[in-house]
């Protein structure tokens, strides 16, 4: 679970692997200073481009909740369990509907068996690439919503689905699912945003502002993401080699991969390191001597391409 030992020291792991409390709030709050800040500038200046400007920040940090839900899951968040579990949980899984304890099972097995025929993650990864055409279709139905109604229909159901038994259905599935106190919970979240929406800014901003960017630019900017950690690389066992990291320039870091998720390689490799030290862990690997061993890509587009290049 964690073969970056073979190229880093005890002694460089342990000090990579320290944990903060004033980081993880920091994160935390800078997520929610975005979205709420992204709502506030369209309330002083409402015109089209300021409407599209925060759908596409907050859906941003929608995914940034989601990255910060995954440091959680790692314990990396915080330093203490107790604190990853209560804001990882109530601060960034259920404001999105994910599923903190859920996603954790689900995301470790991939870890375990990462482009094996055991990783629950494959089929994310393994039509890759495709044709530009149907990687297109794919954005289209991200973009304009068809998929994240999609998926969130089927939360639902499975919340029903899953109060009586889970026989017959899948890890991801559970890991996107809901039992019902889970839905619950969930549901209460978004009830005090509604209401700190409707507070601040109006009654309809949440829908506006929340679950728009949920159903559409979160979904698009999760599709790549998925598509660059593991989309048209090798299926083996290489650590190098069967996972990718994507330089990002600022702009993509803020509108396409929010807390250093690009550096997707080097957490592979020692999976509790926090978010904020991965580029350090990149340095180090570098000067290893291992940036040619490594799968990297020049930024999103580079990514986009190489996905797309069969036909």
């Amino acid at each position: 679970m964690t073969p970056g030992k073979a190229y880093l020291t005890s002694e460089e792991i342990r000090t990579l692997s320290q944990r903060s409390d004033a980081w993880g709030l920091a994160l935390v709050a800078h997520a929610w200073a975005l979205i709420l800040g992204s709502v506030w500038l369209f309330t002083l200046w409402p015109n089209p481009l300021t409407f599209v400007l925060a759908m596409i920040v907050i859906g941003s940090r929608q995914l940034g909740l989601a990255i910060l839900m995954h440091e959680a899951a790692h314990n990396a968040l915080f330093r203490t369990r107790a604190w990853n579990e209560w804001a990882g949980a109530w601060l960034c899984g259920r404001p999105i509907l994910a599923d903190l304890a859920s996603y954790r099972h689900y995301h470790l097995m991939h870890h375990r068996h990462t482009q094996t025929d055991k990783d629950p993650d494959l089929k994310l990864s393994a039509p890759f690439p495709t044709t530009r055409a149907s990687l297109r279709r794919k954005l289209i139905r991200d973009l304009t919503g068809q998929t994240g109604i999609r998926q969130r229909a089927a939360q639902i159901a499975f919340a029903f689905r899953l109060a009586g038994e889970t026989e017959g259905v899948s890890s991801q599935d559970l890991a996107q699912a809901f039992s019902g106190p889970v839905l619950g919970k969930a549901l209460i979240v978004n009830a005090v945003l509604f209401a700190l929406f409707w507070a601040l800014f109006g009654w309809w901003t949440w829908f506006a502002f929340w679950l728009l960017p949920l159903l559409t630019w979160f979904q698009l900017v999760l599709r790549v993401r998925n598509i660059a950690e593991h989309g048209a690389v090798e299926k083996s066992e290489d650590p190098l080699r069967n996972t990718r990291t994507t330089l990002a320039g600022p702009l993509e870091r803020l509108l396409v991969a929010p807390y250093w998720v690009n550096y997707h390689l080097e957490h592979h490799l020692v999976m509790h390191v926090p978010a904020y030290r991965l580029p350090m862990l990149h340095r180090m690997l570098r000067d290893k001597g291992l940036g040619e061993r490594m799968t990297q890509a020049n930024g999103y587009l580079d990514v986009l391409r190489q996905a797309s290049a069969r036909g």
